[in-house]
């Protein structure tokens, strides 16, 4: 009678109670969203680095538009996936003009920012951050 009433013991315990599952998903819920926290602020992060190395490329592409057409940059950056008037193929692809939020990129012919040397080129990402070409902006 006893072996039996110590094996029923057995039996009845081996599994996990309800509470004990709940308290482990709770655990690993709480985890998961601290860890997620941190992992978008690397992603910004991420996108905001992208956008400056896109912005110096966008920079070297005019560079190289000015010494193909005559020491002038372009108007626009729209004249940079144009092809070109000496039939050479465009300076950029048209998804270069985006940044990594989905927005064009800003240009400026004037140069403003970098003293009239070459036009400016930047855009801000929706934590108020500018990556520019320009000193100090944001390269």
């Amino acid at each position: 009678m006893q072996v039996r009433r110590k094996v029923a013991r057995q039996m009845a315990r081996r599994g996990f109670t309800l509470m004990e599952i709940l308290v482990v998903v709770a655990i690993i819920v709480m985890l998961a969203g601290i860890s997620s926290f941190y992992i978008m602020e690397r992603y910004e992060d991420a996108k905001y680095s992208n956008a400056k190395i896109k912005v110096k490329q966008l920079t070297q592409f005019c560079q190289a538009y000015r010494l193909g057409n005559g020491d002038v940059f372009p108007p626009s950056l729209e004249a940079l996936i144009q092809a070109q008037p000496n039939g050479g193929a465009p300076f950029a692809l048209p998804e270069d003009l985006i940044d990594p939020w989905g927005k064009p990129y800003q240009y400026d012919p004037s140069g403003g920012r970098n003293n009239g040397i070459q036009p400016d080129i930047f855009t801000v990402s929706p934590k108020g951050q500018t990556a520019g070409n320009w000193p100090g902006g944001g390269m």
